[in-house]
């Protein structure tokens, strides 16, 4: 009998787990070949990322944030990620987070506060994927701001973001 209960508990559980793989790893409808950005917008906030052209948003992403995300960045290491306007300005294939594009934080305006204030800005804010070897982690990064501020997708989606985000794109970050 209690031998019983356990194997049922165990598919039960096996079940849950591989249900959880399945939604957290379920395929996203790829944009078409030849899909072109001519703008990023995030709004931390919404936890959004969404690609825009023309004027009209053509996809949007759920995301995840730096693990202190209320709040513009104010100086290197306090885990926020920044607000403003600034560029992708190169991308990192061989990223410990599977993929990246680079932000070209920290900008002009950001340089002079934080030496205004007798701190560094920080830098190396990129949009990238799951950490290397957690891909299988998948949409469940998103129930957590778990980056050193950076905004974090799946891996799948930053390769779709990758393939229609061509470099020298502007990206707008607001709260």
């Amino acid at each position: 009998m209690l031998l019983s209960i356990m194997i049922r508990m165990t598919i039960i559980i096996l079940c849950i787990f591989v249900s959880v793989l399945v939604y957290a790893n379920w395929p996203i409808t790829p944009l078409p070949d030849g899909t072109r950005t001519d703008s990023v917008v995030v709004y931390k906030s919404a936890r959004k990322l969404l690609l825009m052209h023309d004027k009209k948003m053509i996809k949007q992403y759920a995301i995840s944030l730096g693990t202190n995300p209320i709040g513009a960045k104010l100086q290197e290491g306090d885990k926020r990620t920044p607000e403003g306007t600034y560029v992708i300005d190169y991308r990192l294939p061989n990223s410990s987070f599977h993929y990246a594009l680079h932000i070209s934080y920290p900008g002009i305006h950001d340089k002079e506060s934080t030496a205004e204030r007798g701190v560094l800005p920080g830098g190396n804010i990129m949009i990238h994927g799951i950490r290397n070897g957690l891909g299988f982690v998948g949409r469940l990064h998103r129930f957590v701001d778990w980056t050193n501020g950076c905004i974090a997708v799946t891996n799948t989606e930053i390769e779709e973001i990758a393939r229609v985000v061509p470099d020298g794109t502007p990206i707008t970050i607001y709260e």
